[in-house]
């Protein structure tokens, strides 16, 4: 993810009639300045991982009054559609689930989105918690969006690649009401450091399937 990425996504953010609205960007590249100019909160994570960025996130907003009703999770890539918001929240505020899973597979993925290690990657795993928790999803995308009283239940853990697997997981163990809707998908820009590697695409795949079997 670069600078120019997250000021993209950040200004395609919606405006919701909610009670009040916080974005947060991971992104070390977007200075404080840039941040507030787009309404935003710019914090830095060193460590590197999906889950240790989360987590950062996770801890600014437990130290926040009030803290939030619901967060979302998106990736600053460019490739999730962030006026889908609303209809990701919908659910939660109607009292219809805890949690709602955007799913890239219920929706429209633009050509080439989604490299075949993803998809085959998402339907092993999908399949697995199928099997093992008789939950059906049909994704593990990362945009999603959770009660905050639900998301601090869940204790989250992963540092890594595991993070979004974990939360589903762990949102099955926890009995939490659990919608999934369609979400489209586009293109990322750049190159992604999971599924654009060989390395990547190993690591998470190992770890992906090792969380699922851990919280048997």
């Amino acid at each position: 993810m670069n600078k120019m990425q997250s000021a993209m996504s950040l200004k395609k953010f919606p405006k919701i009639g909610l009670r009040k609205l916080s974005w947060l960007t991971m992104d070390p590249r977007i200075t404080l300045s840039t941040a507030q100019k787009l309404g935003a909160t710019s914090l830095k994570e060193s460590k590197r991982g999906y889950g240790w960025a989360c987590l950062k996130g996770i801890d600014h907003l437990s130290k926040s009054d009030p803290t939030p009703d619901i967060v979302v999770f998106l990736d600053g890539d460019y490739s999730d559609y962030p006026s889908e918001i609303v209809k990701l929240v919908d659910p939660i505020i109607n009292g219809m689930a805890d949690m709602v899973i955007g799913s890239r597979e219920l929706g429209i993925k633009e050509p080439g989105s989604m490299m075949p290690q993803q998809i085959f990657g998402n339907w092993l795993a999908t399949t697995l918690i199928r099997y093992l928790y008789h939950v059906k999803y049909t994704d593990l995308g990362p945009f999603r969006a959770i009660k905050y009283d639900a998301l601090m239940q869940l204790k989250m853990e992963d540092k890594t690649y595991g993070w979004t697997v974990e939360m589903q997981i762990k949102a099955i163990k926890n009995k939490l009401k659990i919608e999934e809707i369609a979400v489209d998908y586009r293109k990322r820009i750049g190159i992604s450091k999971v599924s654009g590697t060989l390395k990547g695409t190993i690591l998470a795949g190992y770890k992906i399937i090792a969380t699922i079997i851990k919280y048997l």
